[in-house]
């Protein structure tokens, strides 16, 4: 676990893929049960720990992720993330190139629950919500190309549905209709920066994420 951010209200950690932010059925180790020993030891605190989850990742995506230390963090942070007020960057390698260098897409989401998969459509359809994001061409491989994405909606797997719905998916995500996995089980996403004022101090906070362990990445970003 790497922290990249730390005060008395917000903790910010580096999730590698394939860990879990919170408990499910599987029974592995969250993170955040993880970044709650990490608190223990660190303050030498007696008894639990308090520690808010106020978003997640998927599984097999990397990068920051948020949590408050204090209840105050996190009603705050809660209602900071309902109005969009936490801005965040991803980062995605992607299969294809968009037919645009940048764009933003709209598009009308529904959730299959029992698949855990996400439908996109270019209407509105029953059940469905409307997705939007931004994303520009930042830089190529030969055989790759590193998208920078802004959400202004947070739908299930939208960056991942969305992405494969204009015909570029996302290196690795089988899901979405990648050819073929990576060789970790990762997908090829990664949450870069997160940007937001302090929900109690007031002050503008921007940090970046370290890239993945993966030649690739590193590759296509010098």
């Amino acid at each position: 676990m790497r922290v990249v951010y730390e005060d008395n209200h917000i903790i910010i950690v580096y999730k590698e893929s394939g860990e879990i932010v919170q408990g499910d059925k599987t029974g592995d180790t969250p993170l955040s049960e993880t970044v709650k020993e990490y608190i223990k030891a660190k303050y030498n605190k007696p008894g639990s720990v308090f520690l808010g989850v106020v978003h997640r990742l998927d599984r097999p995506v990397a990068g920051l992720v948020v949590f408050a230390r204090t209840s105050k963090a996190l009603t705050r942070l809660n209602e900071m993330f309902r109005r969009g007020e936490v801005r965040k960057t991803y980062w995605a390698i992607t299969v294809k190139a968009p037919a645009r260098p940048e764009a933003d897409i709209e598009s009308w989401m529904v959730r299959n629950e029992r698949q855990n998969k996400s439908y996109a459509y270019d209407r509105e359809v029953p059940g469905a919500k409307q997705a939007r994001l931004h994303y520009r061409v930042i830089a190529h491989s030969e055989r790759y190309h590193l998208l920078e994405v802004n959400l202004y909606t947070g739908r299930h797997h939208q960056i991942r549905c969305q992405l494969a719905h204009i015909g570029c998916p996302i290196r690795g995500d089988l899901k979405y209709g990648a050819p073929r996995s990576n060789p970790d089980g990762s997908i090829s996403l990664l949450s870069r920066r997160v940007n937001f004022v302090h929900p109690v101090s007031k002050k503008e906070i921007t940090v970046e994420a370290p890239l993945p362990d993966e030649r690739l990445w590193h590759e296509m970003t010098t």
